[in-house]
């Protein structure tokens, strides 16, 4: 294929190509950062000028113009590479805005570069085309697809193997990334009918490359479980297994991609063939010649044992699989050379490049319900793209072989418990112990994987095993003690569950002060491995680790002053975990006068640019909840700081909106910043709470307001949060700004911006809205008069909305149900409207002060319209069977929760005693029981 012209197709300017072409080779040219950035400014530009797309693509397909400039290989290579890359941005951001016949060229053009010879370039004609699709829809070129399948076929004869390649190539990034666009009806059609039958001819292919690709391609629409799929499956199965013996490494590798994907949507389809399965899938994965066809291999174990519908049909075979995982378990020659000998490098700085970029968590909303938050997200094909970081794994972080045959292992232990044990129970003997390291390790690695499914199992030779991994943490191999960290913290369950208080005490002990030994090892992997494992061991261990605060803190204050920068990440989370578990224990002075000076020191030697404040300033979060009014001390200069962290990145989101060239600031500087101060205000005095308020500058809610009014969902969400701690611990002072902030709190309440914005943590921003509205009812009392009619309204949207999270719900109608407590004159017109969806949504709330609060208000609002309740009325008489006359529930009200109950239920009995008593019969006895029991009411 050869660039295609006509009569009165456009030609380019040869002068212009050529200056484009200079433009182009320094944009990808990082030894000359100048010239590289000069040539950025060109290119955006020139973006702007109707032409350039069709410049782009003529450089791209190599046109005669760009060859006549006689440029070397590599240059020209980088110079198509990046036209092409260009190319592909301006379809993505305007591709709806060129001419028919600047589209119609680029069509034409970009096809050309299929049969190029250089793979990339073929690579990128496929992306490019990816684009197009995307932005075009596939109405926007019906051509394609029949075209591409014809020169992948080599249906015309005599296409060459590089089209045919690059054919297939382009149609498989297309069926990867618009599967489900494929799939729809178009005109009557659906292009994914015609494309699947060709692509099971195509997988018979003579060249390699192409059948791996056609079967990568149907790979695309297994999961998506379509009818045409599906109606296909047996004529798929067909063909996959006559390839089992396929030369291509390539081809085998997306067969064990495919066998996996299957077993997940039919597996009964894949049952039939277990014997055949099995046998060949050991094969693959002992092929060390071919690690990503033995990686495919092992993720059928995963797959299958991982299926309800297929685990079982792995037992007979259990024998064969079991040693082929343990085998796979072992560092490979390559791996064994790099980690063998390694060096001492704690002293030795972190690299930028080690270090991967973090951000805030995500948070759980803030609730007046059970605790737990109960808001999920489904998101549809395509909604999701993976995101580049910038950010390259390490060889050890990365998914292998060796760690997909550990999780293997792992579920299986944990559906065949002592099988597994007992056949992998001769290589667990004889490596244990190994003299050569690798082998050693992997043993290591297999009794972790089988900690949790064989435990009952391995329970009686723990005493013997425990001691002898705790010894494996000074082993000379700093690999071997990376993983007998991470087995130690599996079993370290056991030690804790053990019966004897002396036993418990000995290897619950010897486990963790074999960790806290190794956090301080002069190997940062091992350090590492040291810190996750001791992080999840405070997670079991919870209260039992409080005798131990002291050695753990100093051991953590040693390590702030060892620890470099990828692991201080992983410290953090310990003392998080540590404060969370353990709580007020560390009110002690001794043990804050170890911990605070060596996180102090740490904190006062980062930027306010730093990422590292994220992690940071979430565990001072909890720190500052454990220690209380105690953490006094430390509270002015770090309350000073996160407001000035607030207000900078305030002014630089300003000048980044009104100036194009200034770029955004990071928001989760903010959202960090913001959940500090929401710590600190709660863990306070509320005087000391207040004067920090008062001395800030700027002021505090001057800055609140802005961030509550931020297009961010999660700096709204951490705002409303903010704004509720401060209702309930400093509202003297948050009283003057009320009359500001109440139209941005009831704006914040309106359901529609959920729909509108399809961010996940949207209805968590309505959640906290719900919240603190109802904290603020509680104390703001007959101030909130005025808004009343506004916010309920809008809360009865939202408990109206179908689909909306349940703690949403639940928060609505608390928040509802609070604002009647002191405002039930304005309330009362509309309980009939709301009483039965309260009644109804509320019920299933744990018992808390707040539900109280929300009773309190209905039980008010109910004496000022008490004819209104009709056939809610039973059900009332139900929910009041959880208090009883003598309960007082939250402390902060005249009236009692009890009272309330029965001034409401003497009131209907003394206004209709029959209807009343009527209504009484229709409970059980036993609630009629209880009812008597609990307001003398029969």
């Amino acid at each position: 294929m050869t660039a295609m012209t006509s009569p009165g197709m456009w030609e380019p300017d040869a002068g212009v190509v050529r200056e484009l072409a200079g433009y182009l080779k320094d944009a990808l040219s990082a030894h000359n950062p100048s010239a590289q950035k000069q040539a950025t400014i060109m290119l955006t530009q020139a973006k702007s000028r109707p032409e350039t797309p069709k410049y782009l693509a003529y450089i791209f397909s190599n046109g005669q113009s760009i060859q006549s400039l006689d440029l070397p290989s590599s240059e020209l290579g980088l110079v198509r590479s990046s036209a092409a890359i260009n190319l592909k941005n301006i379809v993505k951001s305007s591709y709806e805005n060129l001419d028919e016949d600047t589209k119609n060229y680029i069509r034409t053009f970009v096809l050309t570069s299929l049969d190029d010879d250089n793979p990339q370039i073929r690579s990128l004609t496929g992306t490019v085309i990816t684009e197009i699709v995307q932005r075009g829809g596939i109405l926007g070129w019906p051509e394609l697809f029949p075209e591409l399948l014809s020169i992948a076929a080599n249906e015309r004869g005599g296409i060459s193997s590089a089209a045919q390649e690059g054919s297939m190539g382009a149609l498989a990034k297309v069926c990867e990334d618009r599967k489900a666009d494929l799939e729809k009806e178009y005109q009557g059609q659906r292009p994914l009918h015609f494309i699947m039958t060709q692509l099971l001819k195509i997988t018979a292919s003579p060249i390699p490359k192409v059948r791996a690709l056609a079967i990568a391609s149907i790979n695309a629409f297994i999961p998506q479980k379509s009818d045409i799929l599906v109606a296909s499956l047996d004529a798929i199965l067909e063909q996959l297994f006559r390839l089992a013996t396929d030369p291509s490494a390539d081809v085998r590798r997306n067969l064990c991609r495919s066998f996996v994907l299957i077993v997940d949507i039919r597996p009964d389809k894949i049952r039939p063939h277990m014997d055949g399965l099995v046998d060949y899938m050991c094969l693959q994965q002992k092929d060390t010649d071919e690690p990503e066809s033995a990686l495919e291999a092992a993720e059928f174990w995963l797959a299958v044992s991982e299926n309800d519908r297929m685990c079982a049909s792995l037992e007979p075979y259990l024998n064969k699989i079991i040693p082929v995982l343990l085998d796979s378990m072992i560092y490979d020659e390559e791996a064994v050379m790099r980690l063998a000998g390694a060096a001492d490098d704690a002293g030795q700085e972190d690299r930028a490049e080690d270090i991967k970029p973090h951000f805030a968590k995500s948070k759980i909303p803030r609730l007046t319900t059970n605790g737990q938050s109960s808001i999920t997200y489904e998101l549809s094909d395509g909604e999701i793209e993976e995101e580049d970081d910038g950010y390259e794994l390490g060889i050890e972080d990365q998914w292998n072989l060796r760690k997909c045959s550990a999780a293997a292992l792992d579920v299986l232990a944990s559906n065949f418990h002592r099988l597994v044990l007992d056949i992998a129970l001769e290589y667990l003997n004889k490596n244990l112990t190994h003299t050569e390291w690798p082998h050693r390790e992997a043993a290591v690695l297999a009794i972790g994987a089988v900690a949790e499914g064989c435990l009952d199992a391995i329970a009686p030779a723990l005493p013997k095993i425990v001691p002898y991994l705790t010894s494996l943490l000074n082993d000379t191999e700093p690999a071997v003690r990376v993983i007998t960290c991470w087995a130690l913290g599996r079993y370290s369950t056991w030690a804790l569950n053990l019966d004897d208080p002396v036993e418990r005490s000995k290897y619950f002990e010897s486990i963790m002060r074999g960790m806290l030994d190794r956090m301080l090892d002069k190997n940062k992997r091992v350090q590492e491995a040291a810190a996750s494992a001791f992080a999840n061991l405070e997670d079991k261990a919870k209260k039992e680790l409080t005798p131990h605060a002291g050695l753990i803190i100093k051991t953590y204050a040693e390590c702030f002053d060892r620890y470099k920068d990828h692991n201080i990440y992983i410290l953090y989370d310990c003392v998080q975990t540590l404060a969370e578990q353990v709580g007020t224990t560390l009110r002690d002075p001794i043990l804050i006068n170890l911990l605070m000076p060596a996180i102090i020191k740490r904190w006062n030697k980062i930027s306010d640019q730093s990422q590292e404040l994220f992690p940071l300033h979430e565990c001072l979060s909890y720190i500052a909840s454990a220690l209380g009014d105690c953490f006094a001390p430390f509270a002015v200069p770090t309350f000073t700081r996160c407001i000035r962290i607030v207000h900078q990145n305030l002014e630089l989101y300003h000048q980044a909106v009104s100036n194009q060239y200034v770029e955004k600031p990071d928001k989760d500087f903010l959202v960090t910043s913001l959940d500090l101060l929401s710590a600190i205000i709660q863990a306070l005095d509320s005087a000391k709470s207040a004067e920090l308020i008062q001395t800030s500058q700027p002021r505090f809610f001057d800055l609140l307001i802005y961030c509550l009014q931020d297009p961010s969902n999660d700096v709204r969400q951490s705002s409303y949060a903010l704004l509720g701690d401060c209702a309930v611990n400093i509202f003297p002072q948050l009283h003057p700004f009320l009359p500001s902030l109440m139209p941005t709190v009831i704006q914040q309440l309106d359901v529609k911006h959920a729909k509108i914005d399809d961010s996940e943590t949207a209805f968590s921003v309505i959640n906290n809205a719900c919240w603190s509205c109802g904290e603020i009812a509680m104390k703001y009392q007959q101030g909130m008069t005025p808004y009343v009619e506004d916010i309920y309204r809008k809360l009865k949207a939202i408990i109206d909305q179908q689909g909306i999270p349940v703690s949403v719900g639940e928060n609505a109608v608390i928040a509802i149900g609070r604002l009647g407590v002191h405002c039930s004159q304005s309330l009362a017109p509309h309980l009939e409207e709301y009483v039965a969806q309260f009644l109804h949504i509320i019920e299933p709330v744990e018992q808390t002060d707040e539900k109280a609060h929300a009773f309190l208000g209905l039980n008010c609002t109910i004496r000022q319209n008490p004819f209104v309740m009709g056939e809610s009325l039973l059900q009332y008489f139900q929910a009041s069977l959880a208090y009883s006359r003598d309960a007082v529930g939250p402390r902060d009200q005249v009236e009692t929760i009890g009272c309330s109950f029965q001034q409401v239920l003497d009131g209907y009995k003394a206004f209709n005693g029959e209807y009343f008593q009527s209504l009484v019969n229709y409970l059980l006895p036993e609630q009629r029981q209880q009812l008597m029991k609990c307001y003398n009411i029969a």
